[in-house]
């Protein structure tokens, strides 16, 4: 069968692994999630069970006849059950791990596979394969007694096991008598028993992702997929910097053969922002404090105040966009990109997101580290630069790359940045300060009040003096630009979803861009289109439309970035921190109160 997007993710916020319904290992970064794919075949090209593919590590049983897999409950720890034709069976345990050691988290760049006979005995053979130079070839490779060394291009991989490394390097095919251990990290040696080592660490990983989750604050119903949805936006952050990406993988393209295939390793201000708005409506604020952090750090860095709209996870500035000509990419559908030339973008709302992000800090007493004068004085020039360039044209947040506009979306997160940092000022008791810029944010409102709105149409525009529709102006009502019940918003949303739905699904915006026009919908725009219909006080139908999406994940119970209009196809890359932001967000909605069982 071709290459598919069901997919589970393993991760330990160090790094993270792609992992198909064959139980193999298909796409892995390290030592960063931005580093040379160690485990490549996503973008090989070749079906998953072709005898030629690399890139992958499998372990494969003869005479294979059933897969079950599933998730350990609230964990991220992957178990698959294969049973052969004689219904001889063994279990794998997949996970990185992530466990608190020493008075501080154990995160290692490493992997662990454990495979353990359950019933009969299955004959098995262990393929290893990981590949270098972005696919251009397989990794060399040592080996002592009881371990591989594969030479990557960003680090050397030890795999040190239990089971004779012959049986690996020569693709053996043996019997499973006994469990076996696999540990894939840097390479250093293992002084323990790789058996019992193994294990402890999946009962300490286990334990804490138990113990994480039974710390968010999830809605009564829907609880089972927003429990998935944040473990998997958790594992979208790099935890050593506090950045969070927008996705694992690179180039899987928005559509078949579109071209449109993009690398979203990286850290957007935007992606973040949605991300932290939704864990903290689950209480996770671990996650906001870190990324407070990286975007401290980003501030200071700013040049002139200028701030691009995305950077590396170690706050790499420069993410220059080129091609990886040795992989040929999801189902051959190249081309393969790495970087994202998006980093050299005029978007304006970026300044919105980092002040919106970083307000509650102001607020929230439960915080480490609660946000200071000093805090406030050092976002002051973010809230400049923002009012500054609220009415000057930019590549908006669809990343357009042919055309520039002044883009309402743009312009409204321009407004909340002065807003919000009036909210601040007053909570620091600068009252000058909150004066100065709740002025400001006056000024940006009136300016977005006369020129994004179209007396016409009778609506707001996407672009100021335009008739353009996207579905970003649903979110005028979230920032609270607008109230749900105003003339304004109601007339809009009517316009967005006459003009831009798709069936059940919500496009971006339906004019042709650089690549033509769109064929597939951005699945967070049908969340946020669930949103606008519940406020509308259409209930059943946002309930409908947003039990519909949740029929579209994976197995594993995750989005991608697209969907396909006719089929609802996945496409784009992922998990897609968006697609999980907008089903949290819905959940919480539409769920029901906790008062109503208790």
């Amino acid at each position: 069968m071709p290459q598919t997007l069901d997919l589970f993710p393993i991760g330990n916020c160090a790094v993270n692994a792609l992992i198909d319904r064959g139980g193999r290992f298909v796409w892995t970064c390290m030592p960063r999630v931005d580093s040379d794919p160690v485990f490549s075949s996503l973008l090989g090209g070749l079906e998953p069970e072709d005898p030629a593919a690399q890139g992958t590590w499998e372990v494969a049983v003869e005479g294979k006849q059933t897969i079950d897999q599933a998730y350990l409950r609230n964990t991220p720890i992957l178990r698959t059950v294969i049973t052969d034709a004689d219904g001889a069976s063994l279990e794998i345990l997949d996970f990185a791990p992530r466990y608190r050691q020493f008075g501080r988290i154990f995160r290692p760049t490493a992997f662990i596979r454990l495979v353990r006979p359950i019933s009969g005995v299955c004959r098995i053979t262990l393929r290893a394969r990981p590949t270098a130079e972005w696919g251009a070839k397989l990794a060399e490779h040592t080996n002592g007694s009881n371990h591989i060394r594969y030479l990557g291009s960003d680090m050397t991989l030890r795999l040190t096991t239990d089971v004779p490394v012959s049986h690996i390097l020569e693709e053996r095919t043996f019997r499973l008598e006994q469990p076996i251990a696999m540990f894939l990290g840097a390479d250093e040696g293992f002084n323990a028993d790789i058996g019992a080592t193994c294990t402890r660490m999946l009962q300490q990983t286990e334990e804490y992702w138990l113990e994480w989750v039974r710390g968010l604050a999830v809605p009564l119903d829907y609880q089972s997929a927003v429990i998935r949805a944040a473990i998997t936006l958790k594992l979208c952050t790099h935890e050593e910097t506090g950045a969070i990406v927008a996705a694992m993988t690179t180039s899987i393209p928005e559509h078949a053969n579109s071209g449109r295939n993009w690398d979203y390793r990286y850290c957007w201000m935007r992606d973040a922002y949605y991300v932290v708005q939704a864990l903290n409506r689950l209480g996770a604020v671990d996650i906001l404090e870190n990324y407070l952090g990286y975007l401290r750090n980003i501030v200071d860095r700013a040049d002139g105040g200028h701030i691009q709209p995305l950077f590396g996870v170690g706050f790499e500035p420069q993410l220059t966009e080129r091609f990886a000509p040795d992989l040929p990419g999801y189902r051959g559908m190249g081309p393969v990109r790495i970087g994202n030339q998006a980093f050299e973008h005029q978007q304006h709302d970026v300044y919105g997101q980092i002040i919106l992000s970083s307000t509650q800090a102001f607020f929230d007493e439960r915080l480490l580290r609660p946000g200071t004068v000093e805090d406030f004085k050092n976002l002051e020039p973010v809230g400049e630069r923002a009012f500054q360039l609220h009415d000057q044209p930019d590549a908006s947040l669809w990343e357009f790359r042919g055309r520039a506009n002044v883009h309402t979306y743009s312009a409204v997160m321009c407004w909340a940045a002065c807003d919000r940092l009036g909210n601040a000022a007053a909570k620091l008791g600068l009252a000058d300060r909150a004066d100065f810029w709740n002025a400001r944010a006056a000024q940006v409102r009136a300016t977005i009040d006369k020129r994004a709105w179209n007396e016409e149409l009778g609506r707001f525009a996407a672009t100021f003096e335009g008739d353009e529709l996207d579905a970003s102006l649903l979110q005028l009502v979230d920032l609270r630009f607008l109230e749900a019940n105003d003339p304004r918003n109601v007339a809009t949303v009517e316009a967005v979803e006459a003009g831009l739905r798709k069936g059940s699904y919500l496009l971006r915006y339906a004019i042709p861009d650089d690549f033509g026009a769109p064929q597939t919908a951005f699945n967070i725009c049908t969340f946020w289109l669930v949103e606008a219909l519940y406020l509308a006080g259409r209930i059943e139908e946002a309930r409908a439309l947003f039990d519909e999406m949740l029929a579209r994940r994976t197995t594993a119970g995750l989005l991608s970035e697209d969907i396909g209009f006719a089929d609802g196809e996945l496409w784009g890359n992922y998990p897609q921190t968006y697609s999980l932001v907008g089903l949290i967000n819905c959940a919480v909605l539409l769920s029901r109160p906790w008062t109503s069982v208790r």
